[in-house]
C-alpha cells in the first residue's frame, strides 16, 4: 500500500488507471467529469490521506491560493464577524485567509500588508486607515499589481472595488430616530480621523438641519473608536450648564462607554439621555441597557467582498473592473431609546430645509404621530 506522504496525483491516477489531468481536474472542482470518476478520485484520495503540493500547485498556477485580510481591529465584533463570512466564501472556492491587524495605524498597516505579499497572498482585503490614495501603501499595491478590495471605508483617490455601507444615511438615520424620540438638545461622538466618521458626522448634522434646529460645533466631541475612549469623552462633556438629551455616537463600543459615564454621573438611560451606537455588536441586546444600534450587515460585506476578491484574481484579464457594492443597513430599536414616557412627534423637519435636502439624495423622514 502507498504510503501516505509518499502519496502523489500521479499515484492515485495510476491507481484508478485515469490521467494525472483527471485527477487534477477533480481536486480543483474544475472541467467536465463524469460523477463517478470524480467519487472515485475523491474516495481514493481519502483513503490515502492525499495532501496536495501547494508549492507545487502554487508554481504551476502562479497562485498560492490565500488572500490576506487587514483589518484596525481583532476585538470589535464588526471586523470578527466579517472576517468569518469572508473566511467561509473563500473557503468554498478553494483559498485560505490570512488576517492582520494595524490598530488603526497607518504605518503598521504597510507594515502588515508588507508581510502579506512577502508571503505571495493572491490578493488583499481591506478596512484600510490610510487617509488618501498618494500614500506609499497604494503607490506599493499599484506596482505590484496586487488585486484588492476596500471594505467599510473609501479612501480618496483610490480606485478599487468597494464593498460597504452608506456611513452619511447612518449617521442620518440614527439622529432623526434620537429626534423622533423628542430628544433636542443631542451630542455627537465622533471617531477617529477617518472619512467614514466625517460622513457619519455630516449624517448627524443633516438631521439636526432638517428638522431647523442649531447644530452646536460643541456637541461635536472626538471620542475615539473605544469603550474607553467613548467614556472618556462622556465624562469630559459633562456640565450641568450644558443641556443634553441624545448622544448619536460614531460606534457601539463608544456607546457602551457614554451610557457608562451617563450612569456614574446620575443620568437615566433612556428617559434623560437617549443613546443610539452604530455596528450593532453581537452583545448590544445583553447590555444592562439594551443598545440601539444601526445594523451594517456585516455577514453580506464580507462575503461580497470575498466574491469580488476572487473574481479579480481568477480573472484571465488584466484589466480588473472596479465595483462598488453598497450592502443595506438598518435600525434595531432597544431599550437605550425607548423613551415612552415623553410625548414624540411636536418636532417635525423643516419643508424648506427638507425639499433642499431630497434634492441632495438624502431622504427626509416624519416622525408618527
Amino acid at each position: 500500500m502507498l504510503r501516505a506522504m509518499a502519496v502523489k496525483m500521479a499515484d492515485i491516477a495510476a491507481d484508478l488507471h485515469v490521467s494525472v489531468v483527471t485527477v487534477s481536474k477533480v481536486l480543483r472542482n474544475k472541467g467536465r467529469i463524469s460523477e463517478s470518476t470524480r467519487q472515485r478520485v475523491l474516495q481514493r484520495c481519502r483513503e490515502l490521506h492525499y495532501q496536495p503540493n501547494l508549492i507545487a500547485r502554487s508554481l504551476a498556477t502562479r497562485r498560492t491560493h490565500t488572500l490576506g485580510l487587514l483589518l484596525p481591529d481583532f476585538t470589535h465584533p464588526f471586523f470578527a464577524q466579517i472576517a468569518k463570512s469572508i473566511a467561509q466564501t473563500a473557503r468554498a472556492r478553494g483559498y485560505h485567509v490570512l488576517i492582520s491587524y494595524f490598530d488603526e495605524d497607518p504605518a503598521i498597516e504597510i507594515s502588515e500588508a508588507q508581510t502579506l505579499l512577502a508571503r505571495c497572498v493572491d490578493g488583499l482585503i481591506l478596512a484600510s486607515a490610510q487617509s488618501h490614495g498618494r500614500s506609499e501603501f497604494f503607490r506599493m499595491l499599484a506596482r505590484r499589481r496586487t488585486p484588492f478590495v476596500l471594505i467599510d471605508r473609501h479612501v480618496p483617490g483610490v480606485r478599487a472595488s468597494f464593498v460597504g455601507v452608506d456611513h452619511v444615511e447612518i449617521g442620518r438615520m440614527a439622529t432623526t430616530h434620537l429626534l423622533e424620540q423628542g430628544c433636542r438638545h443631542i451630542a455627537h461622538l465622533r471617531g477617529p480621523d477617518l472619512g467614514i466618521a466625517d460622513d457619519r458626522l455630516r449624517g448627524y448634522r443633516l438631521a439636526i438641519e432638517a428638522y431647523e434646529l442649531r447644530a452646536i460645533p460643541d456637541y461635536v466631541v472626538d471620542a475615539g473608536f473605544q469603550t474607553q475612549t467613548g467614556y472618556d469623552a462622556m465624562r469630559a462633556f459633562l456640565n450641568p450648564r450644558i443641556k443634553l438629551d441624545g448622544v448619536f455616537c460614531y460606534n457601539d463600543p463608544i456607546a457602551v462607554g457614554a451610557i457608562k459615564a451617563l450612569r456614574e454621573s446620575g443620568h437615566r438611560v433612556p428617559q434623560d439621555v437617549a443613546v443610539v451606537g452604530a455596528g450593532n455588536v453581537n452583545y448590544a441586546d445583553a447590555l444592562e441597557v439594551p443598545l440601539t444600534s444601526i445594523d451594517q450587515s456585516p455577514d453580506e460585506i464580507g462575503h461580497e467582498a470575498a466574491k469580488l476578491l476572487l473574481d479579480q484574481v481568477e480573472s484571465e484579464s488584466s484589466r480588473r473592473r472596479n465595483r462598488t457594492v453598497v450592502v443595506p443597513h438598518r435600525l434595531i430599536v432597544r431599550a437605550s431609546t425607548q423613551r415612552s414616557s415623553l410625548r414624540r412627534g411636536d418636532l417635525r423637519p423643516g419643508r424648506k430645509l427638507g425639499t433642499a435636502l431630497r434634492r441632495t439624495g438624502v431622504r427626509v423622514g416624519r416622525p408618527p404621530g
